[in-house]
């Protein structure tokens, strides 16, 4: 008996991958995906169905924000029981920032969520949109012998490479190699065969049904520390009106500054109640606070540690915690805790 084909669907946001020139004009202009098979017939040859939806007003990555994430997940969430897997084409320069934030708003999340784009249209000469599209979906069709998902996790795909979405950070606005995920291994690799490194991939800890988080709290700041920053400057920052978190990116391993209004200050915001993580703005590595005395400082005055995420994840966790309106004690707990494979 011929088991039934993977319905996967496909949902365009914007961005690059969706645009065609015009042969004429040179201008670029949005993709209908209605006619996705007689642009791409390559997709006739990949065992699954594939099903198409857009945002009404496709949008380009730079404007994407909390309030997309939520719509891209209500998609998601409506339509989980009929599909197998989900793609989501998405402009590159913010997709990580979306991966990471529905890494964490896809809670019990049992099925695939592969994300990716593209550097040059996907009617261009040399694009690069076919073979990400093509191999995005190839992937989310993936089921082991047991027919269940192979992945049951939200990933990023990208030139020849499946990535844990939150763990990855877009490091290049010119080549095809856009994405890489400096702190850990990739999932699966595409070659002359398709390599998964199961060993790597997020293993599903309850058969919980699907849970879809669709409060975030945007009310939070990034500092990112230079040598020469001021305190006026930190000082405005801090009080800003509504301030619920800052997340400082520190110094190699965590380090800063130990001049004693910057610890102050910290100090006096953490007692108003005001988280403040401390995350590393190296791509690669974490935080550890403590290892050096200019860290230790941080430590004892309570700041949180975001050991070694991404800033992306580090922001769209912490919108994530502060939406669930928990207690400052809890999310410290919840912060330096991995939830969806975001930190070691």
């Amino acid at each position: 008996m011929n088991k039934p084909k993977p319905q996967i669907l496909l949902i365009y946001t914007g961005g690059t991958i969706g645009m065609v020139k015009n042969a004429e004009t040179g201008s670029l202009h949005a993709f209908n995906f209605d006619n996705l098979l007689k642009q791409i017939p390559e997709l006739k040859l990949l065992s699954c169905e594939i099903k198409t939806v857009a945002f009404k007003n496709p949008i380009d990555s730079s404007n994407m924000n909390p309030e997309h994430w939520v719509e891209i997940a209500e998609i998601i969430e409506y339509s989980y029981d009929s599909f197998d897997g989900f793609v989501i084409l998405h402009g590159s320069d913010t997709m990580s920032y979306t991966a990471s934030a529905l890494s964490f708003m896809l809670e019990n999340l049992a099925k695939p969520v592969i994300f990716t784009g593209a550097q040059l249209p996907i009617g261009d000469l040399r694009t690069d949109a076919k073979e990400n599209l093509i191999t995005s979906i190839q992937i989310a069709s993936l089921k082991d012998e047991e027919n269940t998902p192979v992945i049951n996790e939200v990933c990023l795909y990208f030139e020849y490479k499946l990535y844990r979405g939150n763990r990855t950070t877009k490091i290049n606005a010119e080549h095809f190699q856009a994405f890489n995920s400096l702190n850990y291994p990739c999932l699966a690799e595409s070659g002359v065969h398709l390599k998964i490194n199961h060993q790597y991939l997020w293993k599903l800890k309850n058969t919980e049904p699907l849970k879809v988080h669709k409060k975030l709290d945007n009310r939070i700041a990034l500092v990112k520390l230079y040598p020469g920053v001021t305190e006026s400057y930190l000082e405005t920052v801090l009080k800003s009106p509504e301030l619920k978190a800052v997340i400082i990116e520190t110094f190699g391993s965590g380090n800063c500054t130990t001049e004693a209004w910057f610890l102050n200050l910290l100090k006096k915001a953490i007692t108003e109640e005001k988280h403040i993580i401390n995350a590393t703005q190296c791509v690669g590595g974490g935080v550890h606070m403590g290892q050096y005395e200019s860290s230790n400082r941080l430590k004892e005055i309570g700041v949180i540690s975001a050991k070694d995420m991404t800033t992306e994840a580090a922001i769209t966790k912490l919108m994530f915690l502060l939406g669930n309106s928990i207690s400052s004690e809890s999310l410290k707990t919840a912060f330096e805790t991995s939830l969806r494979g975001e930190i070691a």
